[in-house]
């Protein structure tokens, strides 16, 4: 299973996004936090800069839709150039039919979970997605501590995606960094966002290439990696 990194803008510096993207180009993706101070109390951007910015890279889009109505938006910013939707459960009126679309619109379809939303209830959704993200921070900022109490929360997941033997992307996105990425890689996650340990470092791209390494090691001796 193939370790992926995706560096969240959320922690770039919006005045030089084109820049930004740049600065990580060795990145699997470019992870694009959508808030609209309603599911989450903040606002960031939308459709017309994820436009503008998949004109100006060539790193592709994973879009996470932190808002209400997801149902309704989702499928604009497939439209405006995002590689892959994430929406959340908890906000979306028919996350089923909204995957449909969102596949059917030619990207990949992902689902997010709160940390308090539990994974069992949407088994059975599992093989409508491309990817489901586990939250390990509460939704709506940047540079928050890992809650460590997800890990269980991502073991569960990986054994279900096992035992329907999916090839569903397991995503994380919160608190990952050089010293939290391994206990996650090992859990059963193979999709890595990172915000604050990207961008603040010295070196972006660097930092995302001792990510990707730490997480390969961790994976190379999980007992989930190996059961494949």
């Amino acid at each position: 299973m193939a370790v992926q990194i995706n560096p969240s803008i959320l922690s770039a510096d919006f005045a030089r996004l084109a820049d930004e993207a740049k600065a990580v180009a060795g990145a699997d993706w470019l992870h694009v936090d959508v808030m609209d101070n309603h599911f989450v109390p903040n606002l960031t951007l939308g459709v017309p800069v994820v436009e503008s910015l998949a004109r100006a890279t060539d790193t592709p889009l994973d879009c996470h839709l932190m808002i209400e109505q997801p149902d309704r938006w989702a499928p604009q910013y497939v439209e405006a150039g995002a590689g892959s939707v994430t929406f959340h459960v908890e906000a979306a009126a028919a996350p089923v039919r909204l995957a449909r679309e969102i596949r059917a619109k030619g990207a990949r379809a992902s689902m997010a979970l709160r940390p308090a939303t539990p994974i069992e209830p949407y088994e059975d959704l599992l093989p409508e997605l491309d990817m489901l993200l586990i939250m390990t921070v509460e939704p709506g900022f940047g540079g928050q501590a890992f809650l460590d109490i997800m890990l269980p929360k991502i073991r569960r997941t990986r054994e279900l995606i096992t035992k329907h033997g999916l090839e569903l992307w397991l995503q994380i996105d919160g608190g990952v960094s050089e010293s939290t990425i391994e206990r996650c890689a090992e859990a059963g996650a193979d999709v890595f966002v990172a915000g604050s340990a990207v961008y603040s470092a010295e070196d972006p791209a660097e930092a995302v290439r001792a990510l990707r390494a730490k997480a390969q090691a961790a994976t190379a001796s999980a007992s989930w990696a190996c059961a494949h």
